[in-house]
């Protein structure tokens, strides 16, 4: 559900969102106008936000405060232009509490299980569909990651695309439209986000997080580098453990070569218990070895800056192949977890690659 900053009290919004003006103004204009598409495709690189956006925007067309439904069109202009596009919730009728609190009957969403969204997930959709929604508003189903359709799934919700029922919304997030059937795309109205650039997170974090400089550094390097951008709106206590995590990984990663099987063994299951967090962590791996390498040719290149010390001196004795080969025992690992494979063998393989000198 849609999380405000932590220890903020700010009403939920497009604020949050970062280097992300144009479709900021687009959805803002949307609501303004109080016409709202019946389907709507937000695409853009992992992290730009729009899971978020998505929430926002749903939360904004029910919104009993500020939403279509509590104004004319000229009032509600009036209203969005005095608060500018940042808060378009007022985060306190009735419908807004629902959603916040995770218990609105009228917002539904559908993410992959695993890689992919199965037929079964549109078919349970399609149940919902065929009742009224519960409140006077519009029922919202976003679908997250919606280029994890399968073919079967994808036809099934292009049936809901092509004769949309009354007062619904959908709302869709995929990487790039051409992981998506052309059908669905026609009949979606488009909203492009933008990369969200590394100092782009570095300000947000000193200035609307209130890190110091040097924590902020290294939080941008973990979040822009994995692509892991919203990892900047966890709590500081989150974040820290982050910063923890990447010099104990680090740490390993350097003496592996040095250790037995049984600490290898051990080493890799302790990366895999925690399935949630593998992704960042092996996003951490390949970049401190691809900076191994990027060092030597363009230093001021390096994604790991505050390390720059630490990456010179473990340059100089590492053999490029050698951490090329490296580099792809981590992204085969990223594949087979990607393909359902055991996690713990894929991690265990990965973790004896790289301990080959």
């Amino acid at each position: 559900m849609f999380e405000t900053l932590p220890g903020k009290a700010e009403p939920p919004g497009f604020k949050v969102l970062l280097d992300q003006e144009r479709p900021i103004r687009l959805l803002s204009t949307i609501l303004r106008k109080g016409n709202i598409p019946h389907a709507l495709l937000f695409t853009g690189s992992e992290g730009a936000g729009k899971k978020k956006a998505a929430e926002a925007f749903a939360m904004a067309v029910n919104c009993e405060g500020m939403g279509e439904r509590s104004f004319s069109s000229n009032e509600r202009s009036i209203l969005h232009q005095k608060d500018n596009t940042d808060k378009v919730s007022c985060a306190t009728c009735e419908s807004c509490r629902k959603f916040l609190s995770g218990n609105h009957p009228d917002f539904i969403t559908i993410e992959p299980t695993g890689t992919v969204i199965k037929i079964a997930k549109i078919r349970d959709l399609w149940r919902s569909l065929a009742m009224k929604p519960y409140g006077m508003g519009k029922r919202v189903i976003i679908i997250l990651d919606s280029h994890a359709m399968n073919q079967e799934a994808g036809n099934a919700l292009l049936k809901a695309l092509e004769e949309p029922p009354d007062n619904t919304v959908f709302i869709l997030t995929a990487l790039q439209t051409a992981d998506l059937l052309p059908t669905i795309v026609s009949r979606c109205q488009h909203v492009r986000f933008n990369p969200v650039s590394r100092q782009s997170i570095e300000t947000f974090m000193k200035e609307r997080r209130g890190f110091d400089s040097k924590s902020a550094e290294v939080i941008s390097a973990i979040a822009w580098s994995c692509g892991f951008t919203d990892l900047f709106y966890r709590p500081e206590t989150e974040l820290v453990e982050w910063t923890k995590k990447r010099e104990w990984v680090l740490n390993e990663v350097e003496a592996l070569g040095s250790r037995s099987i049984v600490s290898l063994l051990a080493f890799a299951g302790k990366l895999a218990e925690k399935k949630e967090m593998l992704y960042v962590t092996l996003e951490m791996i390949k970049i401190w070895l691809r900076d191994l390498i990027v060092y030597r040719y363009s230093p001021e290149k390096i994604v790991n800056r505050d390390l720059t010390d630490r990456i010179q001196y473990a340059s100089q004795g590492a053999d490029e192949l050698t951490l090329i080969s490296k580099i792809n025992a981590v992204t085969s690992a990223q594949r087979s977890i990607d393909s359902n494979a055991n996690t713990r063998l894929a991690v265990e393989v990965m973790i004896m690659r790289l301990a080959e000198v």
